[in-house]
């Protein structure tokens, strides 16, 4: 009987051809997008360690609209999402993943590019660990962050679903010949 007074973060799975992810989403809108094809525990654990007190509850169609969006950019239709966003992170965290979906689809930037644009050019490295604790993969894309001389760095998801998001841009972009830069 308690658990009903426990505020409820709502899940579902989204399974869209090779793409496994589960999705939560709070009353105030999407607070986390996981890796790809991994377990349900990735999104408990998740939940434990930022909303102990909360109680995770399936349901598909409260997540409908979230899937849809996703689903859509991964089938190339997609380049820019409307759906509202929970964050939960520090004020400098929350200044990071703002500035991650500043970065237009198809184009990438460095960290020190996001540490100027947030006006803290010497916090590289807490950028970096910014940008790891992001917990709306995809959709606030970290994916887009790259190593100043270009090479591919960390993700959360792994390398291999970052190499297929920047893939699936740069298809994108080229099918519309709009020019790509770092």
């Amino acid at each position: 009987m308690e658990e009903k007074n426990n505020p409820k973060i709502y899940w579902t799975l989204l399974a869209h051809e090779e793409w496994n992810l589960y999705m939560a989403v709070t009353s105030k809108g999407l607070c986390y997008v996981g890796s790809q094809n991994k377990p349900f525990e990735e999104l408990s654990d998740w939940v434990e360690g930022r909303f102990p007190d909360n109680v995770l509850v399936q349901d598909d169609k409260k997540l409908q609209p979230y899937a849809t969006e996703l689903v859509e950019y991964l089938q190339g239709e997609r380049k820019n999402f409307t759906i509202p966003f929970d964050f939960h992170g520090t004020p400098f965290q929350v200044a990071v993943w703002n500035a991650l979906c500043e970065i237009s689809y198809g184009q990438t930037q460095s960290y020190s590019d996001i540490a100027s644009y947030i006006q803290k050019p010497a916090a590289i490295r807490a950028v970096g660990a910014a940008i790891g604790a992001n917990p709306i993969l995809i959709i606030v894309p970290c994916h887009r962050v790259i190593g100043k001389n270009g090479s591919l760095t960390g993700y959360r998801g792994g390398l291999d679903m970052k190499t297929q998001l920047l893939q699936l841009e740069r298809e994108r972009s080229l099918v519309e010949g709009r020019p790509l830069h770092a």
